[in-house]
């Protein structure tokens, strides 16, 4: 055989083998059938109005409620244990004033860290009085809050939905107290 024949062939295969990637890729996409499309719509809402929906796991009726500055209002929807060893904290953030408000700085916390990274909820914490231990927010590996970020302004009225990840209590501990710069303290308690 010559060397010319040798690199054709190679040539050729390499080709057949790509070609037969691409189309076994292209089927894997292809469903292989006819696209039915769901016979009701999946939003099945039968209210004409547009309210504003309780985000998921929540119901309408707050767990806690914290009063802070300027008729500002946070709603403590659930504390939520998970298994991969943190609680979340989910709610509202209501303005209940006559006017538009500037979340204050104060809620991010004290921690440059945290500070750096721009407005946030990261000064909360979490207290267990019986265990004597305090749980900060949990940063992401740029030092990030893992809490909701960027809420400068409130209008009058407004409602702005909130969480906040801490690192999780011993799984005994289900009772603590939610603390946020600047509103009072509210107990809470850990479900899951």
């Amino acid at each position: 055989m010559s060397i010319r024949f040798t690199a054709k062939a190679r040539g050729g295969m390499v080709a057949l083998t790509a070609a037969a990637a691409l189309a076994v890729s292209v089927a894997g996409c292809g469903g292989g059938g006819e696209d039915k499309k769901p016979e009701t719509p999946a939003s099945s809402s039968k209210d004409d109005g547009s309210k504003p929906s309780t985000q998921e796991g929540q119901s309408d009726t707050p767990v806690a409620e914290s009063k802070g500055p300027e008729g500002l209002l946070l709603q403590i929807a659930s504390a939520n244990r998970d298994s991969g060893g943190f609680v979340t904290v989910s709610g509202n953030l209501k303005n209940d004033s006559a006017k538009s408000l500037t979340i204050p700085a104060q809620l991010s916390g004290s921690e440059t860290e945290i500070i750096r990274n721009g407005r946030s909820f990261g000064g909360a914490t979490l207290v267990d009085s019986k265990g004597k231990k305090r749980y900060y927010v949990l940063r992401d590996t740029d030092g990030r809050p893992l809490t909701t970020t960027g809420v400068s302004t409130i209008k009058s009225g407004e409602t702005v939905p909130v969480f906040m990840q801490f690192p999780a209590p011993p799984a005994e501990t289900s009772e603590v107290s939610f603390q946020l710069p600047m509103f009072a303290p509210a107990d809470i308690t850990i479900s899951g």
